[in-house]
């Protein structure tokens, strides 16, 4: 069984939601605290080992570049004015150990992952959304390559949601289950409450095999006029091993305003060097 070594993080998406405030700052670099969103995806692929990380970007998305970067002026600023400087540490991947390519077309998800082939090659790899913000301990990704460890094949991730919430997510319908690993027999986009094979969500982080780049190599468009990821791994389930992994943890969906707000507070208030002023702000506020 091969390791995950790699892993595309799809970053090339013009985050209109938020516009204004990512007309000039790709959505990716929107602090959750005082990391970007893209920060804690990394930090998340690390600690599962991955080593090599690709971004799939587009126009304008030059920050995410300069972040994982060294600013040399900023270091010596800081160094002069004898600062510390490990709290940089996490921004730096060294040599060889990134990757960017360009989405040309906003061609949906499974395109941008296509773009990604050349340098995937041959081997298994990781995908993160960094929108789908994902806290636990340990993180989502580590608990997919545990996981990955015991069955091999594709794993996704996912979490158990209300009934009546499936009809905004993509759902799987399971097979056999022992203990946080699902069996995949098949995959729902969106469909109704009372159609819904599951209450299981596919929640932003797969594990996939190389052969879905051939698949998504021959994909036609699907849904929204887009290469969907979707698509692609329906057609590989039965064909090779396929499993999902129920996340323990808490999901944030930073693709939405109220999501990323409530991440905001909901890890300032776990943080113990701002969390008790955060707190003592709260309990002001007359939420009637």
């Amino acid at each position: 069984m091969r390791k995950i070594r790699k892993a595309v993080f799809p970053v090339a998406g013009l985050g209109t939601r938020f516009l204004p405030a990512t007309k000039a700052m790709p959505k990716e670099m929107l602090p959750v605290v005082d990391r970007p969103l893209i920060q804690y995806a990394v930090d998340e692929a690390r600690e599962a080992g991955i080593e090599q990380m690709i971004f799939v970007t587009g126009r304008g998305k030059s920050a995410i570049e300069d972040h994982f970067d060294i600013a040399f002026e900023l270091e010596r600023t800081m160094s002069d004015r004898g600062k510390d400087l490990s709290v940089l540490e996490p921004t730096r991947l060294g040599p060889g150990n990134c990757a960017y390519v360009r989405q040309q077309e906003p061609l949906g998800l499974g395109h941008a992952i296509w773009c990604a082939r050349d340098i995937i090659g041959d081997e298994p790899f990781a995908i993160f959304l960094p929108d789908e913000f994902m806290v636990g301990s340990p993180g989502c990704m580590k608990q997919m390559v545990e996981a990955y460890e015991q069955v091999g094949g594709n794993i996704i991730s996912v979490l158990e949601v209300p009934q009546d919430k499936v009809s905004s997510y993509g759902v799987i319908a399971p097979g056999t289950t022992q203990g946080d690993i699902t069996e995949v027999k098949g995959l729902v986009e969106k469909p109704k409450a009372e159609d819904a094979p599951s209450n299981l969500i596919i929640s932003g982080r797969y594990i996939l095999q190389p052969e879905v780049m051939r698949v998504l190599e021959g994909q036609g468009k699907g849904a929204g006029g887009e290469i969907q990821l979707t698509d692609a791994m329906a057609q590989m389930i039965g064909k090779q091993p396929f499993h999902a992994v129920t996340f323990h943890g808490d999901r944030y969906d930073c693709g939405d305003k109220a999501g990323f707000i409530t991440a905001n507070i909901a890890l300032a208030l776990a943080r113990p060097d701002i969390g008790p002023a955060v707190r003592d702000w709260l309990k002001t506020i007359n939420l009637d």
